[in-house]
């Protein structure tokens, strides 16, 4: 009997080497959107398309190189040498150096905790937490923490800034993270949510990631219009009241302009 001629995935093609550099950087976007979890084999698989040998070959090159890391349950994570390049990107006059005063100040006129981050690949990278002075706190994100682009009102913030067709393609490849960690964001939530960002210009996040913790945040942008980061403010809900989120908002909008005029004046430096 005859056997079927099996169908080839495009991306499952002998690679070129710059094929092979972007199939890479793709796996470690997404084991680093998969948060301290780790990111397994079949999610891995699911999100990039890739089938499981090359899947298995890219990752081992990671964990060579010290880009990425296997725990004893057999899940990836980020490997040291990725931290090591974002310290040494910090130093870089850039985003942080612009909203370190920014992100202090506001934390300390909301009395909540301020956030920076910033998007690498699929995911969302906080940069800065600024505590502030309420005792009741959301421990949703800290500094060194990501989450997959979308997840969190700084990371909602970005997607909805990215174009449609990138962002289509990012919520592809971080699905079936989303599916497995945060089932409340589903597809069409997260249309949703990126819809409603887009028509109020900030993000809202009611409680999705953490029950009880919310967040406002707003995207960052370069002066010819590239996105640089997210600010955002992480509190716990009864301190985003109706009455108290215009306030939020506008501190926010202010610090936000503060900030996009500072990387302005850099460059021009």
């Amino acid at each position: 009997m005859t056997q079927p001629t099996p169908s080839v995935h495009i991306m499952d093609l002998p690679e070129t080497g710059t094929q092979s550099v972007d199939r890479a950087l793709l796996l470690l976007t997404l084991i680093g959107a998969s948060g301290d979890q780790g990111a397994t084999l079949a999610s891995l698989v699911a999100g990039s398309g890739l089938n499981k040998a090359t899947v298995r070959r890219l990752a081992l090159a990671l964990i060579r190189a010290g880009m990425a890391e296997q725990d004893a349950a057999s899940r990836y994570h980020l490997g040291v040498q990725v931290q090591v390049l974002g310290a040494q990107a910090a130093r870089r006059p850039g985003l942080m150096a612009a909203a370190r005063e920014g992100v202090m100040r506001l934390a300390q006129v909301t009395g909540d905790a301020a956030l920076l981050s910033v998007r690498r690949g699929g995911s969302s990278l906080c940069l800065m937490r600024e505590e502030g002075s309420h005792p009741l706190r959301s421990h949703a994100l800290v500094a060194g923490q990501t989450h997959p682009l979308g997840v969190g009102a700084g990371s909602l913030a970005m997607l909805a800034a990215l174009p449609d067709d990138e962002g289509a393609t990012i919520l592809r490849a971080i699905a079936p993270v989303l599916a497995e960690r945060f089932p409340a964001l589903t597809p069409d939530r997260m249309r949703d949510l990126i819809a409603q960002t887009r028509a109020n210009g900030v993000a809202l996040n009611p409680g999705l990631v953490i029950e009880g913790s919310w967040g406002l945040g707003i995207a960052l942008h370069h002066p010819d219009g590239r996105l640089a980061g997210a600010l955002s403010i992480a509190t716990v809900e009864a301190r985003m009241r109706p009455d108290r989120l215009p306030d939020l908002t506008r501190h926010l909008r202010a610090e936000a302009a503060q900030i996009e005029t500072r990387l302005s004046k850099d460059q021009q430096t």
